[in-house]
Formats: structure tokens, C-alpha cells, sequence
């Protein structure tokens, strides 16, 4: 039987998680409205493009999914620098870095994803050994790996600096990648939006920088729901193991009388009383 963990002992505790949930929600809804109008803008009011045709409504989705997956993997690599200072240590940066690498993975495989799509209808093919799409591959593979490591036994603290190496080392290949079009010639497409003059404008533009804007704030809903969950599981491995030794304790002590479990004494026997007078 799992082991129920006591309550939040402070009011202060549980208005906070109050206030928390109820920024969850905003964000929640506020995700969920500029998604909606994401897709609302991408699908009817956006024209089509003069080249691509209706191909270039995966501009609303796959340039934005691609970005948030690189804050992912920049954000574990951040909290995992923050848990090697010493000054700052903590188990919250840790769990933060493994909630936003997990986070960062999914993002990362909508990535390829929708990459093949757009590869398929552009190219003729699903995939190629093209510079962007191999190191995004090896970004989604190697992170893949790092959260293996955080699966993988020993003391919390050693698990904690093992992985947080590995993020960091792992977060190396996020430039490369995000330069692959700049540094070699590659069928990917350049960067659209840091040109000097870019070849997007008007409503396709605006379309596309709210599709920034709603996968920003999808990204942020999740990742703190996974942050919450990631403390919660961390509270069970440390306070559960030692309610659960409690229980097992509890089981195999010897039964105890009755009489034991109140404080009130038993009242004397009237015939043992009466014998021993006369």
C-alpha cells in the first residue's frame, strides 16, 4: 500500500499553492486562446504563398515548436549550471532541469515531425542527411539519453551532478544546430525572420510571431505542471520510503492488549474482591 504523505503544514504553504494553481489556469486559458487564434489566422485569414502554395501554413507551426524546443534545452542547462554552484545548489534547480528536458524533448520530436511533413511535400522525401535535420536528430537523441541518466541508480546528490554535467554537455549542440544553415550549405531553408529584409510580411508575419507567442505559453503551461509533478515524485522517494519503513515496522510489532489502548483502568473483578474478604 502506498503511504499517504501528510498534508501541507503551513497556511502559508497552502496559499501559495492556491495562487499557483490559479496562475496555471490563466496561463492555461491564455495558451489555449492564442493557439486557437494561431490556427484561426493560419488557416483562413493568411494567404497562401506565392511559391509554396498552402505548404507555408507549417511556417505557423514548425519555426515556433523548433524554438521552444532550444529555450527547453537552454533552460536545463541553466538550472543544471545553477545546481553545480554551490552557493546555489538545490534540489529544485535539479528538478527543474529535468522538467524542462523532458519538456524540451517532446517539443524537439514535434520538431522532426513536422519537419518530415514539410520535407516531403518540399523535397520529395521524408528524410536526408541534411546538416539541420542530422543535429537535430542528434539533439533529440543525445537529451533522449540525458534523461535515461536521471533514471539511473545511486545517491540523489550523485545523480543530481552526473546529470547535470551531461545537460550541460548535451546543451552544446543547440548552437550548432541553430547555425547548421548559416555555417553549411544545407536544403533547410535560412533563417526567416533575422534577415535584413525578410520575405515574410503582413498577415503571414503577424501570424507567425503569435504562433511564438502561443507555443511560448504552451511550453511554460507545461513545464510547470512537469516542474510540480517532478517535486512531488522527489517528495515521495525521500518522505514516502520513510513512511512506508514506518508501516512495515508497525505490522510485525506484537499485538497489543486492549486494555492497553485506553487510559482508563479496568474495573476490578467484584467476585475475585469478594473472595479475597472472607
Amino acid at each position: 500500500m502506498t503511504p499517504d504523505l501528510p498534508p501541507v503544514a503551513s497556511p502559508e504553504a497552502a496559499r501559495s499553492r492556491g495562487t499557483g494553481n490559479f496562475t496555471t489556469r490563466i496561463l492555461g486559458v491564455a495558451a489555449v486562446a492564442t493557439l486557437a487564434a494561431t490556427a484561426w489566422l493560419g488557416l483562413v485569414v493568411s494567404p497562401p504563398d506565392v511559391v509554396q502554395g498552402q505548404l507555408v501554413r507549417l511556417i505557423y507551426v514548425h519555426p515556433a515548436v523548433a524554438t521552444v524546443c532550444y529555450v527547453g534545452f537552454g533552460l536545463c542547462a541553466l538550472a543544471s549550471m545553477a545546481w553545480l554552484w554551490p552557493r546555489t545548489r538545490s534540489r529544485r534547480w535539479d528538478a527543474l532541469a529535468g522538467a524542462s528536458a523532458e519538456v524540451g524533448v517532446v517539443f524537439c520530436g514535434l520538431t522532426l515531425v513536422t519537419g518530415s511533413i514539410w520535407g516531403r511535400a518540399s523535397w520529395g522525401v521524408w528524410w536526408t542527411w541534411d546538416a539541420r535535420l542530422t543535429l537535430t536528430a542528434l539533439l533529440f537523441a543525445v537529451f533522449v539519453g540525458y534523461l535515461g541518466l536521471r533514471r539511473t541508480g545511486g545517491s540523489p546528490e550523485g545523480r543530481a551532478r552526473r546529470s547535470a554535467v551531461a545537460a550541460i554537455v548535451c546543451s552544446l549542440v543547440v548552437p550548432v544546430d541553430h547555425e547548421a544553415t548559416n555555417w553549411w550549405r544545407t536544403l533547410h531553408q535560412g533563417n526567416t525572420l533575422t534577415k535584413t529584409n525578410p520575405s515574410i510580411h503582413g498577415w503571414q508575419l503577424a501570424t507567425m510571431a503569435l504562433s511564438f507567442l502561443a507555443f511560448g505559453l504552451l511550453f511554460a503551461w507545461v513545464l510547470i505542471h512537469r516542474y510540480r509533478l517532478e517535486l512531488l515524485e522527489d517528495r515521495y522517494e525521500t518522505e514516502g520510503l520513510g513512511l512506508a519503513l514506518e508501516e512495515r515496522r508497525a505490522e510485525g510489532a506484537p499485538p497489543v492488549a486492549p486494555h492497553a489502548l485506553t487510559s482508563t483502568p479496568l474495573p476490578a473483578d467484584p467476585l475475585a474482591s469478594e473472595a479475597t474478604a472472607r
